[in-house]
Order: C-alpha cells, then sequence, then structure tokens
C-alpha cells in the first residue's frame, strides 16, 4: 500500500561529514541539462556532492514569461542564488513588495523563508549553492506573498534574507593587490558561515599561491579566462562557465588571467 510519511516543518536537517575532492565542471555542447522544478533546466556542477554536503547547479529558463511556481521553502544550512544572466522577478517572505533580480544580484535564502518566482526575462540563468545537498522543499499553500508585515531584518535561523544589488556594489582589494572583489554581504548575515565575492584581476603580475583551511571552496567564472594551478603542478585551463572546487589545504594559484575575467568564489570556513 501507500505508506505516508509526517514531516514536521520545524524538524532539523542532517549534514553529512563530506568528502572534499578536486572538481571540475565545464560548460560545452556536450553539458548535460536535466528538468528541474516549475521548468527550470539544471546543470549539475557539482556530481559527487562533496559527500553529500555541497550541491551547486548552474540553472537557467529559456523562455521569458509567468513562471508556474508556487510559495515554498528549504530546510537548509546555507543556501544562495547568484544572478548570471537576464533577470526575475520575486518575492520573500516579510521582504516587502516583489522584485527584479538583476544580472550580478545575489541572494542568501535563510532556512525557512517562504518565497516565490514570479516571472524571468527570456535566457534566466543563475547559479545555486546548497548545504547539505539533499535536503527538503516544502510548499506553503496557507501562506500569500507578499506577507502584509515587512521585517527586513527578521532572524532565520541564525540568518537574515539578502539581496545585494550589482549596481550598488564597491570595490576592495583581495588577498593581494593584483584582484579585487566585491563582498555580497552574505558574510555578515551567516555570522561568518559563508563568504560570496565577486573578484577581477588588476594587474597579474606573477602567480601567487594560496593554501587554507575551509570546509568549502567553489569558483565559477563569469566571464573571462585564467588557470588554475593546483600543487604547483597541475595546470587547468578554466573558460567562461567553468567551475572548480578547491579542497581544503590544497595549494593553488591563478594566472593568465584575461582582462574581462570575474569569477564567483562561495567559501565555507573550515567546519
Amino acid at each position: 500500500g501507500t505508506q505516508i510519511v509526517i514531516i514536521k516543518s520545524d524538524s532539523l536537517f542532517e549534514i553529512p561529514k563530506g568528502n572534499q575532492s578536486l572538481t571540475i565542471s565545464r560548460l560545452n555542447e556536450d553539458s548535460i541539462w536535466k528538468i528541474g522544478r516549475a521548468g527550470m533546466q539544471y546543470r549539475d556542477l557539482i556530481p559527487g556532492r562533496q559527500g553529500g554536503r555541497f550541491i551547486a547547479s548552474h540553472i537557467r529558463i529559456l523562455d521569458g514569461g509567468p513562471v508556474p511556481d508556487y510559495v515554498h521553502f528549504h530546510k537548509i544550512r546555507f543556501q544562495m542564488i547568484y544572478c548570471y544572466k537576464g533577470w526575475a522577478k520575486v518575492v520573500y517572505e516579510d521582504q516587502g513588495h516583489p522584485f527584479i533580480f538583476n544580472t550580478g544580484d545575489c541572494v542568501l535564502q535563510p532556512s525557512g523563508i517562504r518565497h516565490q518566482v514570479l516571472e524571468n526575462s527570456s535566457g534566466f540563468e543563475v547559479i545555486e549553492i546548497s548545504c547539505p545537498a539533499e535536503h527538503l522543499t516544502i510548499a506553503d499553500n496557507d501562506l500569500t506573498l507578499p506577507t502584509n508585515t515587512v521585517r527586513k531584518n527578521r532572524d532565520f535561523m541564525g540568518q537574515r534574507f539578502v539581496h545585494h544589488k550589482a549596481k550598488k556594489e564597491s570595490w576592495f582589494p583581495w588577498r593581494t593587490n593584483d584582484f579585487e572583489c566585491s563582498e555580497m554581504g552574505i558574510a555578515v548575515a551567516t555570522d561568518g558561515l559563508a563568504h560570496v565575492k565577486v573578484i577581477r584581476p588588476l594587474k597579474v603580475n606573477k602567480p601567487i599561491s594560496f593554501s587554507h583551511k575551509i570546509d568549502f571552496h567553489f569558483i565559477f567564472l563569469l566571464s573571462g579566462a585564467m588557470t588554475v594551478t593546483i600543487n604547483r603542478h597541475q595546470e587547468y585551463y578554466m573558460g567562461t562557465g567553468d567551475s572548480m572546487v578547491i579542497p581544503s589545504e590544497i595549494n593553488h594559484s591563478f594566472s593568465k588571467c584575461s582582462n574581462d575575467l570575474e569569477f564567483l568564489e562561495v567559501v565555507l570556513p573550515e567546519k
């Protein structure tokens, strides 16, 4: 017979211990796109899920217009969405009227916040990163958005909603004077759980090596190209739309950066 499982909406999520590995995803004609919720197409950027701890997806909707979405929420430790191309009209619980999520914008979706995608442009694309990889998505048929109350600083399980607007971003030095970065404001809203930046080169005279103790380090090339060198001898050419997960304490450097290089970096410090 049919088995019905009752899940409390306030139940916690399970976070796998994880297993870090160097993971490279290429965007090309052979890339596999799978159909997901509300007609969205998903390209899996971390097939191995880092031991079930993280998932990253390149998501697109080819046609513009209303989206057959519904009010829903996720039970999640961390989830962010970066608008790669196009725009969408979205609405979030207690965050006021629907707004336009534009190219270069970024949102932090805390666990439990109700939200809905209402409309999108043609060629709408986002990068979505979540922890853990397997998590609940729950429909809320009792709530209509927008809500009557507006609480911009509302706490959702220790996090606050963030809508970073690209048109208002500022740029600061990143690690070395060879690069600069724009901070998405997610570090403050998550109390240091996650750091999300867009990074671009100023001048790269010679490769400078980095190595960090981290839980997760992900980069996605928004534009341009560069070479990533792992452990001082493994060189990987990275082009627009390519991504990489760099494991903890792995020596790495960036070089041969094109003038139009910009990449998204998501870091969760050591667990």
